[in-house]
């Protein structure tokens, strides 16, 4: 059995109350106050843990009640080993998850929680309103009695007024006010339409974790977070998801990112090899690599740059002449015949499937995948049953080649986008986080 850290859980009625500046900033502010602290992210975020790790010094792992079962989440849980305190941070908001379970649960921050056995800050934002916020909280409080409640952040309060206002109604309901957040516009990390730009993309992200860290501490009771976690619950050692193969060249530049912290532990900690390029640099696949694995990101963005790098192209031509190659969502676009941008504007993309994409038609594709293999993927033979989540705003124009998968909501709804596969090369548009246990 493996002993789970104290944690605790930052969560928040809805998306949009700044639950990742609080916990960029606490991250920060843990670590310098001499902690080791490990970092977590409940649902299936590609983004947010990027960040995180920029703030702890520590890789930041997914933890998602739909889509992985006891023995993952045990595994994942054990990356906290040797950390002193564990911190999450939620998904949208506290109690949103999905109506049909998973393999586990619904996916909710609730139910990350209680499965860690970590108390929840909740953030509150206090713009608009004051006494009403702690009806807001309480009600929280009292949807799922078991979950425990440390306290409140309130963030975006707007004068000291403002501030004995609500803190009336928290005296009146019995919360506990763990900090209060002055209204600053300047707090807020750059957006675009996937959420948060990515880590890597930030002008100055280094800056704004310290002063993220700064203005904590100057408005958060951090000896009063010190005593907040709880001892985590006792975890059964599971594994983590096995390589696809032993050499993985894997595309990582600001196009490709999007691949999920525990599937990459995963594979070095049974041996593979991952070989990196960029193929904005317009590098080529390692020509010894077993397979190329491209994942999600941003192609659209990069769609002409993508569309001028023949050496990266012939690359792949080569590699799949013998050897497999699979693309994730923004990867698996990439392998296609083109892709249209927001203006309209056709670019060439690899050409291995025939797959065509536009952003100028845009559709919200986001949810999670259930996939019944119909064809083999690099580590997957057909018949298998992966889990994954999709988010991305492009349409499909065609797409000829043979299904990969059935696919499925998490209702069970079949959904279009089955992914694809010609000879050697594969694709789909859902990010896998895990196979599911035969």
């Amino acid at each position: 059995m493996i002993p789970l850290p104290p944690g605790l859980l930052v969560s928040a009625p809805s998306s949009g109350t700044g639950k990742t500046t609080v916990m960029l900033g606490l991250l920060r502010a843990l670590r310098d106050d001499g902690l080791t602290v490990q970092p977590f992210k409940s649902g299936p975020d590609y983004i947010d843990p990027a960040f995180h790790h920029a703030a702890s010094g520590r890789p930041s792992f997914n933890i998602d009640t739909w889509a992985m079962d006891d023995p993952l989440l045990s595994a994942i849980g054990g990356q906290a080993a040797g950390a002193d305190i564990c911190v999450a941070e939620g998904s949208m908001g506290l109690y949103d998850g999905v109506a049909t379970r998973g393999q586990s649960g619904f996916g909710s921050s609730a139910e990350t929680a209680l499965r860690m056995g970590w108390p929840v800050v909740l953030v509150i934002d206090a713009g608009g309103q004051a006494q009403s916020a702690a009806a807001t909280a309480l009600g929280f409080q009292a949807y799922m009695p078991g979950l425990p409640i440390a306290g409140v952040i309130l963030n975006r309060v707007a004068s000291p007024r403002h501030e004995r206002l609500i803190r009336r109604g928290m005296d009146h309901a019995g919360l506990n006010v763990l900090g209060v957040l002055p209204r600053r516009g300047d707090l807020s990390l750059p957006e675009r339409h996937l959420g948060l730009i990515q880590a890597i993309e930030h002008p100055d992200l280094e800056a704004a974790i310290t002063g993220y860290a700064a203005f904590l501490r100057e408005n958060v009771d951090l000896a009063a977070i010190h005593a907040a976690p709880r001892a985590g619950t006792s975890l059964t050692a599971g594994p983590l998801p096995k390589p696809p193969a032993q050499r993985i060249a894997l595309a990582r530049d600001a196009a490709f990112s999007f691949t999920y912290p525990h599937l990459l532990k995963g594979w070095r900690e049974a041996g593979a090899e991952i070989l990196p390029f960029s193929p904005l640099a317009d590098e080529a696949p390692d020509t010894s690599a077993d397979i190329v694995w491209l994942p999600g990101g941003y192609p659209e963005l990069h769609a002409r740059k993508l569309a001028a790098a023949d050496a990266f192209r012939a690359g792949l031509h080569a590699h799949a002449k013998t050897k497999p190659v699979h693309g994730e969502c923004g990867g698996y676009m990439a392998l296609g015949a083109g892709l249209i941008d927001k203006d309209g504007v056709r670019h060439q993309m690899a050409g291995l499937l025939g797959l065509e994409t536009s952003y100028e038609k845009r559709k919200f594709n986001l949810g999670y995948r259930r996939a019944e293999l119909v064809e083999s993927m690099p580590g997957y033979i057909a018949g298998r049953a992966l889990r994954g989540h999709e988010f991305h705003y492009s349409s499909i124009l065609q797409q000829p080649d043979m299904p990969l998968a059935n696919v499925f909501d998490a209702d069970g709804n079949a959904v279009a986008q089955t992914g694809s596969k010609r000879g050697t090369v594969s694709g789909t548009f859902f990010h896998m986080i895990t196979e599911e246990a035969q």
